[in-house]
């Protein structure tokens, strides 16, 4: 077995087991509230377990976590059959699939919502948390009085929540995971109402609980040891697109820093997840700006990269999301760049509360917009789900300035990401205020529907479906008599019926001119 002794206190030194026997606290029905946040900082071993576990003898269990996590869950559990329930959040081929198939039953979720949805008994009527809380740790340290300090690793997501309100708790000790992370975390649970108080920050930098997550020894029934690392994923590259939204982006904020809507170092950059909302940041790092802060989910390369630079001052977060590179480059310069970042619980890290009040610039991406400003996030053609919401609602609504960025065609130019009315709404236009795309900047704030569908067609949609977009907008507004927003209903979607008998919009745009 895996040597921990140097990290774990003499208190649990006798729960440390292999995880086919953790595996064991685990029950037909449970609720199991897992670490880990796109995916980084969740636990391997015993999710393994628990999957060979299922395969000989049948149960199921009901899956909550953070966001997305690894394939030792959202994909080996879900081919063991094992899980019946997903939320509230997932990225994974084989989880999406399963989601898409009906075989997985899957609630999105804000993620700001989760941990205090689970401590209401919003979730399967279990008014005091998860069955079982199954941890990644670095470090367990004994606090005294039978309690234990767990060190969480590159993840908070809904940890804190999830140890307090569980009636078991399995920590895995991951030696992959460099014990330097050690007071890089900031673990809060508020109270719930009618007691809640304000959550006391005013700056990306403050500090306002503790450096581990507390834990009663007597509710730890397994200590189980673990070198599997967190299986990251490579950004794509930065291609011509994703620089043209990045310089977009940075010439839209100058302008917003002239008017003096903005200071000269912006307010607090908010970032979502993948390729594109990573090179967006990749083009303040080329920028003039300087002494920014982050208050955001996930932290990924371009905030390293902002680092390096010289120009973050703090980015606070709830997880690290790097590639393979950064992740090497982060491991072996800990103590340095520690001192930039602070992971908190999501709950903290989304918080609409926090957001509004320190005035956050929320960028996130788009699967498709529509000529008046309603976003999709979620959906590919309104029935299949792609990732989920994330925390981009957490954002978008409570923001300073709320941004959105789409490429203008998707599938090598067979689909416009412009398109009459979304098939799927996960942000109303009532809060989007820009949309960025390779080809210009849709400022939309304070606009009527009818003001937004010109500027977005003619900013953001491709030329190629902008004759498309026009006409339809023209022919709307006629069939309706010029009303606040005008559609014509029986077409609104016809682009995907077409889309899927041919597997191209092309032919919306046939026999019309610009």
């Amino acid at each position: 077995m895996i040597d921990i002794k140097d990290r774990i206190c003499d208190v649990v030194a006798g729960k440390v087991m292999s995880a086919e026997a953790a595996a064991e606290f685990v029950k037909d029905g449970d609720n199991l509230g897992v670490s880990g946040f796109t995916p980084s900082g969740y636990p391997k071993a015993v999710p393994l377990a628990l999957a060979e576990k299922g395969k000989k003898t049948p149960f199921k269990v009901n899956v909550w976590t953070g966001a997305s996590v690894g394939p030792e869950i959202d994909q080996a559990m879900v081919e063991a059959g094992i899980i019946d329930r997903r939320l509230p959040y997932q990225t994974n081929g084989t989880m999406r699939k399963a989601i898409n198939a009906g075989k997985v039953k899957y609630a999105d979720i804000h993620l700001s919502h989760m941990a205090q949805m689970v401590r209401y008994g919003f979730m399967a009527g279990r008014p005091t948390g998860p069955d079982v809380a199954i941890v990644e740790v670095c470090k367990i340290n004994d606090l005294g009085n039978g309690m234990v300090g767990l060190i969480p690793t590159t993840s908070m997501g809904n940890s804190s929540s999830y140890v307090a309100g569980a009636k078991k708790v399995i920590v895995e000790v991951n030696t992959t995971q460099p014990v330097g992370l050690e007071g890089m975390h900031d673990s809060y649970i508020p109270l719930d109402p009618p007691n809640r108080q304000p959550i006391p920050i005013t700056a990306p930098e403050d500090r306002i609980g503790t450096t581990y997550i507390p834990c009663e020894v007597e509710k730890i029934v397994a200590v189980v040891p673990c070198d599997r690392p967190d299986i990251v994923r490579p950004l794509g590259e930065i291609d011509d697109d994703a620089k043209h939204m990045g310089a977009n982006l940075v010439n839209f904020l100058k302008n917003e820093v002239k008017e003096g809507r903005l200071p000269k170092n912006l307010l607090p950059l908010q970032s979502g997840v993948g390729s594109v909302a990573n090179a967006v940041i990749n083009g303040l790092v080329n920028s003039d700006f300087e002494d920014l802060t982050v208050y955001t989910e996930v932290i990924q390369d371009g905030m390293f990269d902002l680092i390096d630079a010289g120009k973050l001052r703090v980015a606070s977060g709830t997880a690290l999301t790097p590639s393979p590179e950064c992740q090497k480059k982060f491991y072996e310069n800990v103590d340095f760049y520690k001192k930039y970042l602070l992971l908190r619980p999501q709950e903290i890290s989304n918080s609409p509360e926090v957001a509004r009040r320190i005035g956050v610039i929320a960028m996130n991406t788009a699967i498709e917009v529509d000529i008046y400003g309603n976003v999709n996030s979620t959906h590919v053609c309104g029935t299949k789900l792609m990732n989920g919401v994330g925390g981009s609602g957490d954002f978008a609504r409570n923001g300073y300035l709320t941004v959105f960025f789409t490429n203008s065609l998707a599938k090598g130019g067979a689909i416009s990401s412009v398109v009459p009315f979304c098939s799927h709404i996960d942000h109303a236009t009532l809060d989007v205020d820009v949309i960025v795309s390779e080809r210009g900047v849709a400022d939309l704030r304070g606009l009527s529907p009818k003001e937004k569908a010109p500027i977005i067609i003619d900013q953001i949609a491709n030329p190629k479906y902008q004759p498309w977009l026009y006409d339809y907008f023209k022919r709307a507004c006629e069939a309706c008599g010029n009303s606040q927003t005008p559609h014509i209903l029986g077409e609104a979607f016809k682009c995907y019926e077409v889309f899927a008998a041919t597997g191209t919009m092309e032919s919306m745009v046939e026999g019309l001119e610009k």
